[in-house]
């Protein structure tokens, strides 16, 4: 699994160009996921909402659009460059209706049954522990009613493969260069995504960790998946 200092070193050193290199390299599908995360979560109508690994706040501001106003909605990341262009983007905004902060997902600044909903998007990839931050995610939750959503690269139809490791070696790392000046990590995003495990491997991480009713919705081919349990 990753090493968390050189995670929190590489998100420090692209975060003012972080939600450009998405945009372009996701070629704008990222919001149509972060759509589908909202309606997922609006769905089962959590009062506290926590976003972790929220990186830039994108995920949080998407919630706080689809969700109700009453909702709470807190943002964490254990980057503080990425908290920063949270805030930054917040400011910008006008607005102070999400709360921003550090949090470590391996040692979360929170109460136990603290949440009604976790989201965690493209950041389970980059634990250093996964069981370790899912228990985590499981203690902080509401019990039997809290429910953790997982949007997040999975292994995409074996048709496709092919064509998405090729983008994934070759084009993606040198594309995002050019908007970051940082080849290696997005040379570390294709590796942690072509060794993640699949929807069954996420599943079978999720019940070890004491979660249930689990489903996983596979998106763009196989590639994305949003995977929601109870805790």
């Amino acid at each position: 699994m990753p090493d968390a200092s050189k995670v929190n070193s590489m998100f420090a050193r692209i975060a003012s160009r972080y939600d450009l290199a998405n945009r372009m390299l996701s070629f704008g599908i990222d919001r149509m996921w972060r759509n589908r995360l909202v309606d997922e979560v609006d769905y089962r109508s959590p009062k506290t909402v926590i976003d972790l690994a929220t990186g830039s706040g994108d995920v949080a501001f998407a919630l706080r659009e689809g969700l109700p106003k009453e909702t709470s909605i807190q943002g964490l990341d254990f980057c503080a460059p990425m908290v920063d262009e949270a805030n930054r983007k917040q400011n910008a905004l006008g607005r102070d209706d999400i709360q921003f902060g550090i949090g470590d997902i391996l040692d979360l600044p929170l109460e136990s049954e603290e949440a009604d909903a976790i989201t965690i998007s493209f950041g389970y990839r980059n634990l250093e522990d996964r069981h370790k931050g899912l228990l985590e995610m499981k203690r902080v939750l509401k019990a039997e009613s809290g429910h953790l959503f997982i949007l997040e690269f999975s292994q995409p139809h074996p048709l496709y493969r092919p064509f998405y490791y090729f983008y994934l070696k070759y084009m993606l790392p040198a594309l995002a260069s050019i908007v970051t000046g940082d080849f290696a990590a997005y040379q570390y995003l294709s590796d942690s995504i072509e060794s993640f495990p699949d929807r069954a491997g996420i599943t079978q991480e999720l019940e070890t960790a004491g979660f249930r009713d689990i489903i996983a919705i596979p998106m763009a081919l196989g590639s994305v998946a949003l995977h929601i349990c109870k805790a």
